[in-house]
């Protein structure tokens, strides 16, 4: 690459981080953003870096994911950080803000960057050049069909994902490795319910409530124009099934043919399975058990899964639409696509979840745009960062059934020592990061 100007599409909180490192580095910005003269469904201020869901941007303290975040993310330069302190509310040990002040702010730092030239329209094709794109997980139909056909149709529309626990978190005297048959490699951990235990989940489940599900977030059909949304059976919530009957699940996700709880010698009644999320084996999902149920509720219900008990959930299941790439098959660690390097991803498109999370990813697709205009070699963040532990989760090969991540402890490789105490271990861990984190950045 030889242009020195980049084209960055979309002007959420990735975008506009993105735009933010290039512009900072001296390089000419040419910023698109369809608001105001379009607005997404779920989108209704002017300004960019606009939070729709929530004005909290999580936990402070560094000895917790999101502040640990944070923290790395001041240290990379980013713009949303200082923006978000300055017009920060009272929110006891977490980050909020005044969603309309803080967008204001964000938005004059950007439009008044020499250089920065904001445009006020919708893209619906990739350009031509050097581009980020960072359209988030509402990205516009037209554009949309643009990545797909890029991506080779590694582009999904719906995100219905399970929850994710902390390994270290199960109570293995609960559950036992094995595969079905015995077939292949022990893979799964199984959990194995009595029928007195499966009745108690049962009732626990088709009585729980469920989060409220927008129109625009049902899964919809892009191509399908006289049909705009379509109900996917293989993504049925888990509690929708169990209120097709008390025996649903069990010939369902919860099936326990193939198996032998090792205690008991015998078959169980019902069995959830877990499966590795990472390479690392420190988080696995479970299998089937996409749900829209509150998050509140989902903590309560799935601890009655044996060997749940006292599961740390890094994830709760959610049912939305959310375009978001297949980004294992697609993009580096750098955050760019390797069929063309020309172009970069930022924010949830990538699969990165959460607000705080985007911004980070903006960052980095910025300064590695950066790094590549210049003939350098990309930033590859250490992995006992939070940012670089987040940039490896989405370009991991060895994922399998991708679904966007948050930030979350479980991302980082264990620390040597066994320690009790969640908060001393956490400190530790978020030390090694910055410490890490500050080497990296020394040798670059």
């Amino acid at each position: 690459m030889n242009s020195n100007s980049v084209k960055v599409i979309g002007a959420g909180l990735a975008g506009c981080e993105a735009a933010w490192q290039l512009s900072e580095a001296g390089i000419r910005v040419e910023l698109y953003e369809m608001k105001p003269v379009k607005f997404t469904p779920a989108h209704k201020y002017g300004g960019f870096a606009e939070l729709v869901c929530s004005n909290s941007l999580k936990a402070s303290r560094v000895n917790s994911a999101a502040g640990l975040l944070k923290e790395e993310m001041r240290r990379l330069g980013s713009l949303t950080v200082p923006c978000a302190e300055e017009t920060a509310v009272p929110a006891g040990g977490a980050l909020a803000v005044d969603r309309a002040l803080f967008s204001d702010t964000v938005t004059e730092r950007i439009k008044s960057h020499p250089n920065i030239t904001v445009h006020s329209e919708e893209v619906t094709e990739i350009p031509d050049g050097n581009v980020i794109i960072a359209t988030g997980p509402l990205t516009s139909d037209g554009l949309a069909e643009s990545i797909s056909r890029l991506s080779g149709g590694y582009l999904s529309f719906y995100d219905a994902a399970a929850p994710i626990v902390t390994f270290e978190s199960l109570n293995m005297n609960r559950a036992f490795f094995a595969a079905r048959y015995g077939r292949g490699t022990d893979d799964y951990i199984n959990c194995p319910f009595t029928k007195e235990e499966y009745l108690t989940f049962y009732n626990a489940i088709v009585n729980a409530e469920s989060a409220p599900l927008h129109e625009f977030d049902r899964p919809r059909d892009l191509h399908n124009k006289n049909d705009d949304f379509t109900v996917y059976e293989g993504c049925m919530p888990i509690e929708v099934l169990a209120k097709r009957g008390e025996e649903t699940m069990r010939y369902g996700a919860m099936k326990p043919v193939g198996l032998s709880d090792p205690v008991t010698g015998k078959r169980p009644y019902a069995v959830v399975q877990l499966r590795k999320e990472n390479s690392a084996g420190t988080m696995y999902n479970i299998v089937g058990f996409q749900t829209n149920l509150k998050f509140g509720e989902q903590k309560r219900v799935f601890s009655l899964i044996p060997g749940l008990e006292n599961a740390e959930f890094v994830r709760y299941g959610v049912m939305h639409r959310n375009s978001f790439l297949n980004s294992p098959k697609l993009l580096d660690g750098d955050f760019s696509l390797r069929s063309d390097r020309r172009i970069f991803f930022a924010g949830q498109i990538t699969g990165v979840e959460g607000y705080m999370e985007s911004a980070a990813s903006g960052i980095l697709a910025g300064k590695n745009m950066v790094r590549r205009l210049q003939g350098k070699d990309s930033i590859v963040l250490p992995p006992e960062t939070m940012l670089g532990a987040l940039s490896r989760y989405i370009s991991d090969s060895t994922v399998e059934n991708f679904q966007p991540m948050g930030a979350n402890m479980g991302i980082l490789p264990e620390i040597d020592v066994r320690i009790k105490d969640k908060q001393q271990r956490y400190q530790i861990i978020a030390d090694r990061a910055l410490e890490a984190l500050d080497k990296a950045l020394n040798e670059v």
